[in-house]
């Protein structure tokens, strides 16, 4: 298989998405520093280039972090490029695949809850290069995890209180408020 990548920026500048036209992990996973790469052999090397500070995965796509100084014209090539031979090469993302299937827990309303993020916001989360997770809900306050492109991003919080929070607030009348877990 020819393996294609291309690039697309993200809300966050700090984040580029790397697509690729072949599944690379069912869900996601996210490795926010070098240190958490250990366990997957695709980011530890992504980590080895000095201007990389962060590396998540999802479906058909790397989001990568890029340090402070470095420059996306400079830095895209390069990475597009490893991107390539790194999916070629076979590359695994995790050395240990994850259950992918969805079981969600709790009582109805938390159930409510969680279908509601996994079909409604994750795919649009996805498509900017993040992910969320449910944490809990406790006396109306959903509280959420945002990883990827949207840890960090200076429109994470508009989405989560103006998108997010209305859409449940909506359509789970218990919902009285959105926040987000920080990493």
């Amino acid at each position: 298989m020819n393996i294609n990548v291309y690039t697309e920026a993200t809300p966050n500048p700090a984040t580029m998405k790397f697509i690729v036209n072949k599944l690379l992990i069912n869900g996601s996973v996210d490795y926010p520093t070098k240190e958490s790469a250990e366990k997957s052999p695709f980011a530890k090397e992504l980590y080895k280039f000095n201007f990389v500070n962060g590396v998540f995965f999802a479906s058909n796509f790397v989001t990568v972090t890029k340090t402070e100084g470095a420059d996306w014209d400079d830095i895209q090539p390069i990475l597009k490029e490893f991107v390539k031979g790194a999916v070629e090469a076979e590359y695994k993302v995790q050395e240990v695949e994850q259950d992918t299937n969805v079981e969600f827990e709790g009582t109805e309303t938390e159930i409510k809850i969680q279908q509601i993020l996994n079909d409604y916001v994750r795919p649009a989360v996805e498509q900017d290069g993040g992910a969320i997770a449910y944490r809990s809900f406790d006396e109306g306050v959903v509280t959420v995890e945002l990883r990827g492109s949207c840890s960090g991003c200076p429109s994470s919080t508009v989405t989560l209180k103006a998108g997010i929070e209305n859409l449940l607030k909506r359509m789970v009348p218990e919902v009285t408020e959105v926040v987000s877990e920080a990493l």
